[in-house]
């Protein structure tokens, strides 16, 4: 059953949705032993224009005990796929402000961690079964934890699902990974939710870690105060051509030479923001599996 929306909203979402899955299965297939991370991360980007999608955020590669928020940037050459690795691939799009957000696990040339793979991948199985119209979040939590420990891992309990609206990548609703009693507000028919569990043999909570190289606009007085001309033109531009979605670094080198004392600039004055690497904090392994749904009265349409 269709849910409570505009036909055309819904056909966008749904549009997103299809060009993010295609994507990120293509960009599986191309992690491999030995490949580089920046090549993998501008064929799912440019898959994504050459399908007619826009770029939601940065494709994200987070590796190992990297939970979330790594992209590679320009020139960045040197970081290439290991054997053994335990790839994180997230992967959004949207189709005129409408965001699909997804994303798998991929092990390089091992099967040390199909298990954790799987836990991921059940749990949010679990989740999406549970998605409805007034649907009790803290139930859908604690069946993900359970999910999760019962195959002998832990659900991190710092990283959450969203629901997504228009140009705004997490707009208020958060989908717990663990029990939470304290969860009170419930998706509403229409609601487009991003359910991401992650798994991990560590803490089971992430803490920041250094730069991620994407950033994101921050509208501020500051930006009035910036005195060098090459770093208020990149400003306006970073506004004019991101808005209010994350970017990477490497999107800047077309707008404005020397790009990353601009960016350091705008840092400083407090016009961007960089999103930290999340880690576990016991540098645990960490998988991840993720779907976007539109929510209805009876369950939910996975569009990705």
């Amino acid at each position: 059953m269709q849910s409570d929306m505009d036909d055309t909203i819904y056909e966008k979402y749904r549009l997103a949705g299809k060009i993010a899955a295609q994507a990120r299965d293509h960009g599986a297939k191309l992690v491999k032993e030995g490949v580089s991370y920046l090549g993998v991360a501008t064929k799912i980007e440019s898959m994504i224009l050459e399908n007619g999608g826009g770029l939601a955020f940065p494709v994200n590669i987070s590796v190992n005990e990297i939970a979330a928020h790594f992209t590679p940037c320009h020139d960045d050459k040197s970081l290439l796929f290991k054997k053994g690795d335990v790839v994180k691939l997230d992967v959004g799009t949207h189709v005129d402000g409408y965001i699909a957000d997804t994303a798998l696990t991929v092990e390089v040339g091992t099967k040390r961690y199909t298990s954790m793979i799987k836990a991921s991948r059940h749990a949010l199985e679990n989740a999406i079964d549970l998605m409805k119209d007034d649907a009790d979040l803290s139930d859908v939590g604690r069946t993900i934890e359970e999910t999760i420990v019962s195959y002998g891992y832990r659900a991190i309990d710092n990283l959450t699902g969203h629901s997504l609206d228009r140009y705004n990548l997490h707009s208020g609703l958060s989908i717990p990974s663990v029990s939470n009693r304290l969860n009170l507000v419930r998706p509403k028919s229409g609601d487009v939710l991003a359910i991401e569990p992650f798994t991990t043999n560590g803490a089971g909570h992430v803490i920041s870690g250094k730069g991620s190289n994407i950033y994101r606009y921050v509208r501020s007085v500051k930006s009035r105060l910036i005195r060098d001309s090459k770093a208020r033109s990149l400003a306006l531009n970073i506004n004019k051509n991101f808005g209010t979605l994350p970017f990477a670094e490497r999107w800047c080198i077309d707008i404005l030479p020397n790009t990353e004392v601009s960016l350091k600039r705008l840092l400083f004055a407090g016009c961007i923001k960089q999103y930290p690497q999340l880690i576990d904090a016991k540098n645990g392994v960490v998988t991840q599996m993720e779907h976007t749904v539109i929510i209805n009265e009876d369950g939910c349409e996975v569009t990705t």
